[in-house]
C-alpha cells in the first residue's frame, strides 16, 4: 500500500480477503497510521491488481464510441444498434475477462492473428465490493478487434474476449468518493520510438455515471470477491490506424498513474 509517498506492508496474504474488507479505505488508513514504512518495495514487481474478481465492461458510454461503433458496423446492418443503446436507459454490459487473462503493468497485450483492425480502448475502471459499492479506481485497456465486431455485432465476444485482451493497473486508488468530471484520460501509442497516435478526453464526456453502470451489473448477479467494471472509452484512433506488434500503449489517469503495455500478435 502507498500512502503519503511511503509504502506499507499489508498483513493479508490473500488479495481477495483484502479487497472484500468491510471498510477497505478505513482499514488501509489504520495500517498507515500505525505501521512503519517498508523499505523493500520494488515497482518492477507490480502485477495486475486482481485475483478472484471478474472483469466486466460497458460499451457506448461516450458519444465518440457510439459514432465509431456505428461506422464500423454499418455494412453489417448493425449501425443502428449502437445509436439505440447510447440513448437507451439500459446500458450495454458484457463480460471481459477472468483474472487469469488479465495483464499487468509492463506485460504484453495481444492482437488477434485473425484480426486486421485492432485498437486499444483506454478506460477508467472501477472496483466494486461484494455489496455493489465502488471502493476504488484503476486504469483498464480493453483491447478490441474492430473488424471482427464490425463484421457482425454478434461477434462481440470474439472481438473482445481472448488471451491478453485486458490489462489493469498500475494500482487501485482506494476511495469511496466519485472522481471529478474534470478527470482526464490520456492515450499514447508509440511505434519505433515515435508517437503514432495520442488522444485525450475527460469523464465529463461520459453519458452514464459509473455508479449507474454498477447498479445495472449487480441487479441479477452476485460477486463474492467483488468485480471490476471498465466504464467505456472516449478515445478512438482514426479508421486508418491499427495496432502492430511492438507498439507501446500508455494510458494515464490521475490519480491512478500510467498503465503501459507492449503489443504482441497472437498467442506466443
Amino acid at each position: 500500500m502507498e500512502h503519503g509517498g511511503n509504502y506499507y506492508h499489508v498483513p493479508e496474504s490473500s488479495w481477495d480477503a483484502l479487497i472484500t474488507h468491510s471498510d477497505l479505505g478505513g482499514y488501509l488508513r489504520s495500517i498507515a497510521s500505525a505501521g512503519k514504512p517498508a523499505a523493500d518495495f520494488s515497482s518492477a514487481r507490480i502485477q495486475a491488481p486482481i485475483a478472484g474478481q471478474e472483469v466486466w465492461a460497458a460499451g457506448v458510454t461516450y458519444y465518440r464510441s457510439r459514432s465509431a461503433r456505428m461506422e464500423e458496423s454499418k455494412s453489417a446492418g448493425g449501425g443502428d444498434f449502437y445509436d439505440r443503446v447510447y440513448s437507451a436507459e439500459r446500458p450495454e454490459l458484457f463480460f471481459k475477462a477472468l483474472g487469469s487473462r488479465v495483464v499487468g503493468p509492463g506485460g504484453q497485450v495481444r492482437i488477434r492473428k485473425d484480426a486486421k483492425w485492432s485498437v486499444p480502448e483506454p478506460e477508467l475502471t472501477v472496483l466494486a465490493n461484494p455489496r455493489g459499492q465502488i471502493i476504488g479506481y484503476t486504469i483498464g485497456n480493453d483491447m478490441s478487434s474492430r473488424d471482427i465486431e464490425g463484421e457482425n455485432p454478434l461477434y462481440l465476444p470474439q472481438a473482445k474476449v481472448y488471451d491478453g485482451s485486458c490489462a489493469l493497473g498500475p494500482c487501485i486508488c482506494v476511495t469511496s468518493e466519485p472522481l471529478p468530471s474534470s478527470t482526464a484520460i490520456r492515450l499514447e501509442i508509440e511505434r519505433h520510438g515515435k508517437s503514432e497516435f495520442s488522444g485525450e478526453t475527460t469523464l465529463a464526456s461520459m453519458k452514464r455515471a459509473p455508479s449507474l453502470l454498477i447498479e445495472y451489473l449487480f441487479r441479477e448477479m452476485t460477486f463474492p470477491n467483488g468485480t471490476f467494471l471498465m466504464t467505456g472509452t472516449g478515445i478512438v484512433p482514426p479508421d486508418s490506424f491499427t495496432l502492430a506488434a511492438g507498439d507501446r500503449v500508455r494510458i494515464s489517469i490521475e490519480p491512478c498513474g500510467t498503465l503501459e503495455n507492449v503489443v504482441v500478435q497472437g498467442k506466443q
